[in-house]
């Protein structure tokens, strides 16, 4: 195992006080426990949005914390859920009077620290709701899942849902939102290699040379189907095809499409897999509206990528369009 790192222990520690310093201007970094919020932070009269999980996703989901997007993040060990403790010390940290929102992937730890964590702050009067991602269309169940799994579609319900609660929305119209966005957003990723976990210190699976996996979860978990490596175009097909097949989108639908790296793929790959993608929606009929490519929902140094289709209506135009300054998202400011 190569790795720029002192001690597996303390990976995310130091990775953490390191993006607080680098973004000392967005972010406030605290240590006991662990959570990430907002400089300017609780703002007052805007309901709150907190998000989390094992790290390892980066810039998932500190990256994301800043004006327009979250106002806290809360980041767990490698690959595991945060504690219920940092998820509530976040949510105090951001209440600004008008109640707080969770945004929260569908992995069974998650879901229930941050329904713990709801429970606690609703004891100390502040109103929690929470919204839960399951966008990924590979499989239904998983290791870590009941149901299906929260992936790329997250990063743009918290873009969409921070625009809402930035324009004044109080927390119903903020949940609304969130939960529209995620009823229309559909994903599926592949993995060319696995990903290595600081502490275990291998792969956390295997793959021959001329093997993909496609359908692969962002903490490598298995897919649908292990393949011989195909051409980009092929691969994108495997991927884009149950995604339009799942909601179901349609000619004339609108949509933003976002190719995602899963943390070791280069830019000029993604751009491959995009233009296939976008042939695709146009032989269909779908109109692709807004896009994004890069790095934002990632797997440490995973070599692959995900699609994640949003059918956008006006509403989510403006407020994907709204400003955002963030680590890892900004634009309009």
């Amino acid at each position: 195992m190569k790795k720029i790192i002192n001690d597996p222990k303390r990976v995310v520690d130091e990775s953490v006080a390191g993006f607080g310093l680098a973004h000392a201007d967005l972010v406030k970094v605290e240590t006991d426990p662990i959570h990430v919020v907002r400089a300017d932070a609780p703002v007052a009269g805007k309901v709150g949005l907190v998000s989390g999980g094992g790290s390892g996703h980066e810039p998932l989901h500190a990256g994301f914390v800043g004006p327009g997007m979250l106002d806290a993040a809360v980041p767990g060990a490698v690959f595991t859920s945060p504690t219920p403790d940092p998820i509530l010390a976040a949510t105090k940290a951001v209440d600004g009077g008008k109640g707080v929102l969770h945004i929260v992937k569908n992995y069974t730890g998650d879901v229930l620290n941050f329904e713990t964590a709801a429970d606690l702050a609703a004891a100390d009067g502040i109103e929690v709701r929470a919204v839960v991602t399951n966008d990924d269309v590979a499989v239904k169940d998983s290791l870590y899942t009941a149901g299906r799994r929260g992936v790329g579609g997250t990063v743009l319900v918290e873009k969409i849902a921070g625009a809402a609660a930035d324009r004044g929305d109080d927390l119903d119209q903020v949940a609304e939102i969130a939960e529209r966005v995620n009823a229309n957003v559909r994903s599926m990723g592949m993995a060319l290699t696995p990903c290595i976990v600081p502490h275990a210190g291998e792969p956390s699976f295997t793959l021959a040379e001329d093997e993909v996996e496609i359908g692969i979860g962002i903490h490598g978990e298995p897919g649908r189907e292990r393949i011989k490596l195909e051409p980009a175009d092929a691969i994108v097909d495997r991927l884009i095809t149950p995604i339009i097949d799942d909601l179901p989108y349609s000619s004339g639908d609108r949509v933003l499409l976002f190719v995602n790296g899963m943390g070791g793929t280069p830019q000029i790959e993604l751009y491959i897999a995009y233009r296939r993608a976008a042939e695709v929606l146009a032989e269909k009929g779908i109109t692709i509206e807004r896009s994004l490519v890069g790095n934002y929902i990632t797997s440490l140094e995973m070599q692959g990528f995900s699609i994640t289709l949003l059918k956008l209506d006006d509403e989510m135009v403006r407020l994907w369009d709204a400003p955002v300054h963030t680590a890892a998202l900004r634009w309009g400011r």
